[in-house]
């Protein structure tokens, strides 16, 4: 299976339908730690709710529309990146991300995020990545500052989760930023 190394212990691969049920699994000790960030935490609550979620992110790949990769640490899933959205026609795509709680403070997210930076800009040409967090995510926003992305704005109640409506922060990448 196709890998990348992001410390001695952890690695970055492809997260696929076919490992719903690893999936399911990581939620279940992650939902706590993710439901107030990441809306298909809550709903991934079966096998075949896991399922629906990572064949989304199949189908997207297969429209060369977004992707998903898991961050497995000791050979345990414990986290991911994905490209959002991928948007080859206009050069933009949105990167995401999520830990366990376990996990957080290695790492991790930053060389993940650092590897689908330069896929992103060196290898598919993308003009512009985004990254759309809550205000009160600080964890995701430290990533952003550290991967040198810039906050362009706030879009005020633009996220309904749990019957809420949440800020979104928009941040931005842009291939000119990374040589500052």
């Amino acid at each position: 299976m196709f890998s990348i190394a992001l410390s001695d212990s952890a690695k970055l691969c492809p997260l696929e339908p076919w490992q719903a049920e690893e999936f399911l699994t990581h939620m279940d000790r992650a939902r706590s730690n993710l439901d107030p960030w990441i809306p298909w935490a809550s709903r991934s609550t079966d096998l075949a709710s896991a399922r629906a979620a990572l064949q989304s992110y199949a189908d997207r790949q297969a429209a060369d529309a977004g992707r998903l990769f898991g961050i497995w640490r000791d050979g345990v899933l414990v986290g991911g990146v994905m490209f959002v959205s991928f948007n080859r026609n206009t050069g933009v795509c949105e990167i995401g991300v999520w830990l366990e709680k376990a996990a957080e403070g290695n790492g991790l997210i930053s060389a993940a995020v650092s590897h689908l930076i330069d896929y992103a800009f060196d290898e598919r040409g993308m003009s512009r990545i985004e990254w759309h967090t809550s205000p009160a995510n600080e964890r995701s926003n430290g990533v952003a500052r550290r991967m040198g992305m810039r906050l362009e704005g706030t879009l005020r109640e633009a996220f309904l989760h749990n019957g809420v409506r949440h800020d979104t922060e928009v941040w931005a990448l842009l291939p000119s930023d990374r040589n500052r």
